[in-house]
């Protein structure tokens, strides 16, 4: 029996462990705090699920195979894992970046539409759209409940046969010294997230920001679908769960540390969204604070991710941040077809130097 193991058991690291138990591996997963901690960027309450990704058509179908994965797991658990509201992006440009997804869409066949600003509008109680050219909208998007995904991916990778050991992994080599004990595999997987650049200085060229999520009071019915302004670099969902409507600033944070970083949001967030909401959803632009989150990215240059093969048998997985959750469980698929030999990893995804560039997930300019 092939071994494996994965340190980190946030959502790719969780997803990864599953995927490899339940195709015949024998896995440990390392983990220092618990599935789901706070400290953890897998902790926030949601993530967005979505097919565009500009021109690009690699994520585009991996986010709709793990569309179904997510769907699948719901299944299996009996809860609903992923809420399927359908999601708008808000286009200010006739040929921006939303034209370019709808266009992957229309080739890979993903439902979508072009809609109006008044159309769009029509949707959320109090909505201002008088700079927008139109409005892509999504059907099949909505938001994965992150933290609870998390913490049910373990809970099936450990009826899969998992072995969770709780403790501090450190390099060894090709093996794993988890406090005085080394531990050897046929493949080891560091996907630790924002913990992956200080165990791998000068190899990673990650850097992790401070990202802080603000959750609005409404009174109105918020029944709406999610939505992005890509240029704005704001993104945002109605109230699901009861959590009051989300909104969060995408543009990069200051630089943390994730261990011990203070977790209070910054004024300084709740200003940007707020400005936002003023120009978007003027009736929110009061409203109470009722949840907020500080979590953080740990991202590349260029937005893409590091799966890549420093010696043999190590495998680093990371830089997912931002805009990796959603496609956990689908990555996972393809992660262990390259742990099996069956594929190769993607050239982008290497250890070279990256290039800086957004797009991804937003402009990462902030414009309200």
């Amino acid at each position: 029996m092939r071994s494996a193991i994965v340190i980190g058991a946030g959502i790719w690291g969780t997803s990864l462990a599953l995927r490899l138990a339940e195709s015949g591996w024998r896995v440990t997963l390392v983990e220092q705090y618990q599935p789901g901690h706070l400290r953890q960027a897998s902790a926030g309450e949601t993530r967005l699920l979505r097919a565009a990704h500009g021109t690009d058509e690699w994520y585009a179908r991996l986010a709709r195979r793990a569309r179904e994965l997510w769907r699948e797991l719901g299944e299996r658990t009996g809860e609903e894992l992923y809420a399927e509201t359908g999601m708008l992006w808000f286009a200010r440009q006739e040929q921006g970046m939303e034209r370019a997804g709808a266009a992957v869409l229309e080739r890979l066949g993903v439902p979508h539409e072009l809609w109006d600003p008044a159309r769009a509008g029509a949707v959320f109680p109090t909505f201002r759209g008088d700079d927008l050219a139109f409005a892509l909208w999504e059907p099949e998007a909505g938001a994965v409940r992150a933290r609870r995904a998390t913490q049910v991916t373990a809970k099936l990778a450990r009826a899969a046969g998992v072995t969770f050991l709780r403790g501090r992994a450190e390099p060894y080599g090709a093996a794993v010294r988890v406090g005085d004990e080394v531990l050897r595999a046929d493949r080891v997987v560091w996907a630790c997230g924002a913990w992956l650049p200080r165990l791998f200085p000068g190899l990673v060229d990650l850097q992790v920001t401070k990202q802080d999520t603000l959750h609005f009071t409404v009174q109105d019915a918020w029944d709406t679908p999610a939505w992005v302004d890509y240029d704005g670099a704001i993104y945002g969902h109605g109230d699901i769960d009861g959590l009051g409507v989300k909104a969060t600033s995408d543009a990069e944070g200051e630089p943390y540390d994730a261990e011990t970083g203070d977790r209070r949001i910054s004024p300084e967030s709740e200003k940007v969204v707020r400005a936002y909401l003023r120009r978007r959803f003027p009736g929110l632009a009061e409203a109470p604070v009722l949840f907020s989150q500080t979590c953080q990215y740990t991202s590349t240059r260029d937005g893409e991710w590091v799966i890549a093969q420093p010696e043999d048998g190590v495998w680093l997985l990371g830089g997912d941040s931002g805009h990796g959750f959603k496609h956990a469980p689908a990555l996972a698929e393809y992660v262990a077809a390259i742990l099996d030999g069956e594929l190769e990893p993607e050239a982008r995804f290497g250890l070279h130097e990256r290039i800086p560039a957004r797009g991804l997930r937003t402009s990462g300019q902030i414009d309200v």
